[in-house]
């Protein structure tokens, strides 16, 4: 769920570093808002990042 449908930007993995250097895995989310938005002429409910919605690559729907 944690996935664009417009840039396919989804989680993404790492490590987290403590200050006495201890190692321990770690994720990453994009906020990813549910939002009605036009695809293919037609409404439907997509999941899209707010990056995509700043910067106008989703058409909402309204």
């Amino acid at each position: 769920m944690a996935k664009c449908f417009v840039c396919d930007k989804g989680v993404s993995f790492g490590i987290k570093v403590s200050h006495s250097h201890r190692r321990s895995n770690r994720k990453w989310k994009p906020n990813v808002q549910r939002v009605r938005a036009v695809v293919n002429g037609t409404n439907c409910r997509i999941y899209a990042c707010t990056r995509c919605l700043r910067s106008n690559k989703v058409q909402r729907a309204g």
